[in-house]
């Protein structure tokens, strides 16, 4: 467990059957992804077999309801997954993507027909999801996308392409972002269902990363793509409102893995400059390492703070889009300090990849960047702020 001096403000949003959970998710990590990781990393994504064990144990979207198979389960179940994950530098796994983000367009937006057809697999791990956004034009700027879906009769006729969608090499269901009205800008914007056997659908080549190197990250190319009317997912021309009502969750389970990952890190530094020795004697006695340490804790304190009391804004549905933003700009700006700081700690060994602290300050980069750019948080936060 957590270093009760790191991570010093009982955390009193989970209780015992959490707790419970927790253990279960921490033990199986160890056991099947663990020992796997290296492997992973170097074939570029992790084996199709973890998402089935991992859906064996219901560890896969708990928060489906149990007429879909799922357990239905709260959000901090969710965040548990998360944590767990991170703590063990495993973000690669891209299970926060398919449970935190994907699954649940499924659950509040489709049709009845689609959560039967759907869901059940989603919770065993047999379909792994996607969501296509971001495009080779237009990353955080929804608004931009070129992607079309044209209805033809009974089809929609989805042409375009996405770049750096995550779980783009093992995934079965893709929830695509598409214009079925080109001139309409954000009200034109609608979301659709594809599975990723249909014909004119194609995955580029898994994209080699900075990090997250066992993640799979893959372009998407969709060529005349016919799918039936009944993939639409929700009401056409509402993808755009309907993104943005779920961004929340998103954000706030970017924040949620990154402050695991850090208090993860800043515990095994501490460990680390208790051992290491210089000027004959261990670096943790020097006053410099002290007052980084000392200042890197508080700053993860106060923010491991105000990201519980984020989780529990979102259990009563009352995360709003702004307090969200901040959630994410704050979490992944303390996570890059937190780790900037650790690796500086660890010195030379701080920058070999065996080390966690490398390949987590690695991973971490990008979570400045997707989920909304820090940028577009700041704007999303100042707009909050000056709005009439």
């Amino acid at each position: 467990m957590m270093n009760d001096a790191i991570n010093s403000i009982p955390r009193d949003i989970f209780e015992s059957e959490h707790n419970m959970f927790r253990d279960s998710v921490r033990k199986f990590l160890q056991a099947e992804a663990v020992p796997h990781h290296d492997a992973w990393e170097k074939q570029g994504q992790v084996d199709k077999s973890i998402w089935t064990k991992a859906g064996e144990q219901g560890f896969l979207a708990p928060s489906v309801p149990e007429a879909y198979g799922g357990l239905d389960l709260d959000f901090r179940f969710n965040a548990i997954v998360n944590e767990e994950v991170n703590r063990l530098c495993l973000s690669g796994l891209g299970w926060g993507l398919h449970s935190d983000i994907a699954v649940p367009y499924v659950v509040h937006y489709g049709r009845e027909e689609q959560k039967q057809k759907y869901l059940p697999k989603t919770v065993t791990g047999e379909t792994v999801m996607a969501i296509a956004m971001t495009e080779p034009g237009a990353g955080s700027d929804l608004q931009g996308i070129k992607t079309t879906a044209i209805l033809d009769g009974d089809h929609y006729v989805v042409n375009g392409s996405k770049t750096f969608i995550t779980n783009g090499q093992l995934s079965d269901l893709i929830i695509v972002v598409a214009k079925t009205d080109p001139g309409e800008g954000a009200k034109g914007i609608s979301l659709f269902l594809v599975e990723s056997d249909r014909e004119g659908f194609a995955r580029g080549k898994n994209l080699e990363k900075l990090g997250l190197k066992a993640q799979d990250t893959s372009e998407l190319f969709f060529n005349d793509v016919r799918i039936p009317k009944e993939n639409l997912l929700g009401e056409e021309g509402q993808g755009f409102t309907y993104l943005m009502n779920e961004l929340p969750q998103e954000r706030l389970s970017v924040s949620v893995g990154c402050l695991a990952n850090a208090e993860s890190i800043l515990e095994q530094t501490v460990e680390y400059v208790k051992g290491r020795n210089a000027f004959g004697k261990p670096i943790a006695k020097l006053q410099n390492t002290q007052f980084k340490l000392a200042e890197i804790n508080t700053q993860l304190t106060a923010a491991r703070v105000f990201i519980d009391r984020c989780i529990e804004l979102q259990l009563k549905g009352k995360l709003d889009v702004a307090t969200a933003a901040k959630s994410k700009l704050l979490a992944t700006e303390v996570q890059h300090l937190v780790l900037d700081e650790c690796l500086q700690l660890h010195g030379g060994y701080g920058f070999m990849w065996e080390y966690p602290v490398a390949r987590a300050y690695a991973d971490a980069r990008v979570k400045r960047i997707y989920a909304g750019s820090n940028e577009i948080m700041k704007l999303i936060i100042s707009r909050a702020m000056l709005k009439d």
